[in-house]
């Protein structure tokens, strides 16, 4: 790893050290070389299929989740 950028990207502030790590995900996400799922990862997501399929009646909207997000930001 070059410790020099990392020593760089360190003092930025948060906001831009996001920003930064985001840019480079999309970077890596963009090659077609994101990771694979973990075992784990998978499980889980066939769990939640596998229960979202038996209960496809209980779903909550966007907009439901949206307010609810702006509404817990603004506490």
């Amino acid at each position: 790893m070059n410790t020099q950028l990392l020593q760089q990207a360190s003092v930025l502030e948060i906001d831009e050290q996001i920003e930064l790590v985001e840019a480079i995900w999309d970077g890596i996400v963009s090659r077609g070389k994101a990771p694979s799922l973990t075992e784990a990862q998978t499980t889980e997501l066939d769990r939640r299929l596998e229960n979202h399929l038996a209960n496809l009646d209980d779903v909550v909207s966007w907009s439901e989740v949206k307010a609810e997000a702006i509404s817990r930001i603004r506490q």
